[in-house]
């Protein structure tokens, strides 16, 4: 019952003024296999993406690209169209729901000083990998769905 209670939480349509963020997925290929960064979380240490508001005067993939780059220190091409979004908890309590938008960053210089470099950890990691330590499921099926698609592109 409490199973069926949050998945119905988590794929209801966002109530109107919903909070919206964005979110980076940094990837690279490297010998023909994709590997994505994540961070932790300051609060919790979980693992994430980088993800964080949609700055005023930035559009929405560039505001990932920017969140990417403070909360992991890397920076890269990132496209325009998101490939889903997903949905998490905010505050102390998780009192608040939040919509995030997953736009890809394909990762081209990875910094060894960042702005939040004293406040996170990143990691480099297979698509299995993020499957197990990914905080949310439905990240973690974001993540699958982009890796087999890519896959499956590069085998065309």
């Amino acid at each position: 019952m409490l199973r069926r209670l949050f998945k119905d939480w988590q794929t209801a349509e966002a109530p109107p003024g919903a909070i919206r963020q964005v979110g980076a997925l940094p990837y690279a290929v490297v010998d023909g296999r994709m590997a994505f960064l994540l961070v932790t979380s300051r609060r919790s240490g979980r693992w994430i993406f980088p993800k964080g508001a949609i700055e005023p005067d930035l559009t929405p993939w560039d505001s990932a690209a920017l969140e990417a780059y403070e909360e992991a220190g890397v920076l890269g091409e990132v496209e325009q169209e998101p490939i889903g979004s997903y949905r998490a908890a905010a505050g102390s309590g998780g009192y608040k729901l939040i919509d995030i938008d997953l736009y890809p960053l394909r990762v081209t210089q990875q910094l060894d000083s960042w702005k939040e470099k004293g406040q996170r950890l990143r990691h480099w990691v297979t698509v299995r990998e993020s499957r197990r330590l990914l905080a949310h499921r439905d990240l973690a099926d974001l993540v699958a769905g982009f890796h087999d698609a890519r896959a499956e592109k590069r085998r065309a």
